[in-house]
């Protein structure tokens, strides 16, 4: 898991603040200027926690989130919504765009050390997409399945929110492949590993199932405030 990599390469990419940065991560970055990395330390979310969790450090910019792009273009695209629901159904990306769409800007944190300010995304919220589907009275988790028999989940209390979201434009910007796109998922109070890129199903259980990077050891939970990056925090 190397975890002590991990450690080793947030400490550089600290040191790298006010400069873009290829750090042996997946992805190229624009870290902070001093006084600004100083200051966004300071901040305090709505609900009264700091806006970088700990161990985090903030970038402002990320040329490519790393990954293995499967996902087909748009035009052949479908997202299967089934599971224990009462209304299994298919969209193609052209019917995605037909339910409501929401823009969302929100910071995204990296288990392996980055919190990116201030993305902005567009797309779908999932409540406008399992209220179609009418999950099952005793449906209790949501499994993300994406390309390459990539899985993660997270419990449906946590769709309520509406900052959970399909994603398909980045920036103002249709979302790039080595982003995800078409299509990826946006839980911004979870680690990254939870938005599962290149989305291609979403299926409604009763019981949990840890997904690819659960199962190899990090933290089903995933909460960046708690640092629950790995199994047993």
């Amino acid at each position: 898991m190397e975890r002590n990599a991990k450690l080793t390469r947030r400490h550089f990419l600290a040191a790298a603040a006010g400069t873009v940065a290829a750090i042996g991560l997946p992805g190229v970055f624009a870290t902070l200027s001093d006084a600004r990395r100083l200051a966004v330390a300071e901040e305090r979310r709505p609900d009264g926690k700091p806006r970088i969790p700990p161990g985090q450090v903030a970038v402002e910019r990320i040329e490519d989130m790393g990954g293995r792009p499967g996902s087909p273009d748009v035009d052949a695209w479908r997202l299967k919504v089934h599971g224990e629901v009462e209304k299994p159904f298919s969209v193609t990306f052209a019917e995605l765009l037909a339910f409501t769409q929401a823009d969302v800007t929100c910071d995204v944190h990296c288990v392996t050390g980055w919190t990116l300010l201030d993305s902005r995304w567009g797309g779908v919220p999932l409540t406008a997409l399992l209220a179609r589907a009418e999950p099952a009275a005793k449906a209790g988790f949501l499994v993300f399945e994406a390309a390459h028999g990539y899985t993660t989940s997270i419990p449906l209390s946590d769709v309520r929110d509406r900052t959970v979201f399909l994603a398909h434009t980045f920036n103002g910007r249709p979302l790039p492949r080595p982003n995800g796109g078409p299509v990826r998922a946006v839980v911004p109070d979870r680690y990254f590993y939870k938005s599962a890129k290149w989305l291609e199903g979403l299926k409604v259980v009763s019981k949990d199932e840890p997904g690819y990077w659960e199962t190899r050891g990090y933290s089903n939970s995933a909460d960046p405030w708690k640092e629950e990056r790995y199994s047993g925090r």
